[in-house]
């Protein structure tokens, strides 16, 4: 018996269901589960384009396109994003990445009903093991409109310095939120639900550039598809808790007593937010009711075994900290 190489499912052979493999692809285009090339090919292809590139970060991403059914390195109008095995050096763990992000993505989806952008593992030819992912700022075959968060705040590192991704507070995201977003009340329950999860899963580099809106079929701005989630204290241990502080300038006697977030401030960030506070305790509760449903994931997932039980230490340890 395999496992869908997107969803997890049970399979009787190596690949995608057909429910993942639509979304995957699209449509009803095929949608290959082995690459025609090896992790060497990215890295060559990546410093070949690297000044055409539009995909930003120090990972070895590159950008597929979906041609009859094979999957192509592109300079432009790519679809999909690769991302193989780290070149850099990485303290823990380096070999899991690709699983990790899939794995977090899949926990945000099946289990806390999150959006995310459409995801899976791929296996290059040789069968090592990468994560990909479709791109979702095109529509009809058209590039949307799409702004992050540090461009909503006009930060760059011009203007705000090196680490300006990470100038900021959630406090303030919200505040970016309700500015742009008419759908504020709707959107910002799901932003607060992504930010407890970057919390219980230990993603430590959810800052201000892996938020963004993107432009709905109605012409108003809403919250994109969740992407670049995952669970980094697997690999870097020693990381801060959290990318961005909850508060601007605040801090609850729980944190200072604690040294570290709990469900007081998270309540705390919800009604900084507006939020109705019986539906910010949901949410909560949501986490804690949710750990049968993520250890059976953790454990379907394509991690090492030593990597499965540092996840699961990690996550039961923060649920402990949001639900106490």
């Amino acid at each position: 018996m395999y496992r869908c190489l997107s969803t997890l499912c049970d399979l009787p052979s190596e690949g995608y269901s057909a429910v993942a493999r639509r979304l995957l692809a699209g449509g009803n285009r095929t949608f290959p589960h082995r690459l025609t090339f090896n992790r060497a090919d990215v890295v060559e292809f990546r410093m070949q384009a690297a000044e055409h590139m539009s995909i930003s970060g120090v990972q070895d991403k590159v950008s597929l396109k979906l041609i009859r059914g094979k999957l192509t390195p592109t300079e432009k109008d790519g679809e999909y994003i690769l991302k193989p095995i780290p070149t850099a050096d990485i303290p823990r763990f380096k070999n899991d990445i690709p699983a990790n992000e899939h794995l977090s993505m899949q926990l945000a989806a099946q289990v806390f009903g999150i959006a995310t952008a459409v995801n899976a593992v791929i296996c290059f030819a040789d069968g090592e093991c990468a994560y990909i992912t479709r791109r979702f700022d095109r529509r009809n075959g058209l590039k949307i409109g799409q702004e992050d968060f540090c461009q909503l705040s006009n930060r760059t590192e011009e203007t705000t310095g090196r680490n300006y991704k990470y100038a900021g507070s959630y406090e303030e995201v919200g505040r970016i939120l309700k500015q742009f977003c008419k759908a504020y009340p709707v959107e910002i329950e799901k932003l607060f639900a992504r930010i407890v999860f970057n919390y219980v899963f230990s993603n430590g580099d959810a800052h201000l550039k892996n938020f963004s809106l993107f432009e709905s079929a109605f012409g108003d701005y809403i919250l994109t598809p969740a992407y670049d989630v995952i669970c980094t204290s697997l690999h870097f241990p020693e990381e801060a808790r959290t990318a961005l502080d909850l508060f601007d300038t605040f801090e609850t006697e729980s944190f200072r007593q604690n040294a570290f977030y709990k469900r007081t401030d998270f309540l705390k960030l919800a009604e900084c937010y507006g939020m109705n506070r019986i539906r910010a305790e949901r949410c909560l509760r949501q986490f804690a009711d949710s750990e049968t449903a993520v250890v059976g994931l953790i454990e379907r997932s394509f991690l090492s075994e030593m990597a499965k039980v540092d996840f699961q230490d990690r996550f039961r340890d923060r649920l402990r900290a949001v639900t106490d």
